[in-house]
């Protein structure tokens, strides 16, 4: 084996032995709620489909710094509303247990945006089972664009903090 190899080698051994940098670890529905206070007349007398309302809110924090352990939360509170009455209230927070094995400078990025991307679908999922469950149209969500709300989210701390550099 020459040097070449050998380095190569090397180089492969020291990458299958590097922890990822991110590992999801657990996933988990932490709070679910589902009201459809107008049922059963509402789907006797639903003329047109609801208005959906969608917010948003994603929540990480440090569990342990031993072991980088992060939980990253997202929070969904789904509205859907006819003319005059409330059709269904569903929310959700679903969690997620992530070890990184980054730099600090991407931490944040990753917890509030490929965490919440990989996650998603589940979420998806899991509305869609609880609004057919209802006997309602099951309730496909659009993707959300996590990187989006994040730059977002900078922007608004940045503008914040220039406020209180101002005052």
């Amino acid at each position: 084996m020459d040097k070449k190899e050998k380095k190569q080698t090397q180089q492969n051994e020291n990458m299958e032995n590097a922890a990822p940098a991110l590992q999801i670890n657990a996933q988990y529905v932490k709070d679910l709620s589902f009201e459809a206070p107008g049922m059963p007349f509402l789907l006797a007398n639903m003329q047109e489909a609801p208005k959906i309302d969608i917010a948003i809110n994603l929540n990480a924090g440090r569990v342990s710094k031993e072991q980088n352990l992060y939980t990253v939360e997202t929070e969904l509170k789904i509205t859907a509303n006819t003319a005059d009455k409330v059709a269904f209230i569903c929310e959700i927070t679903y969690g997620a247990l992530v070890a990184l094995n980054v730099p600090e400078e991407h931490v944040q990025p990753l917890l509030l945006v490929e965490v919440p991307h990989l996650t998603f679908p589940y979420i998806r999922a899991i509305v869609a089972n609880i609004t057919r469950e209802a006997g309602m149209i099951p309730l496909t969500l659009a993707p959300i664009d996590f990187a989006m709300l994040y730059r977002k989210r900078m922007m608004q701390e940045t503008q914040e903090e220039s406020k209180h550099e101002i005052n």
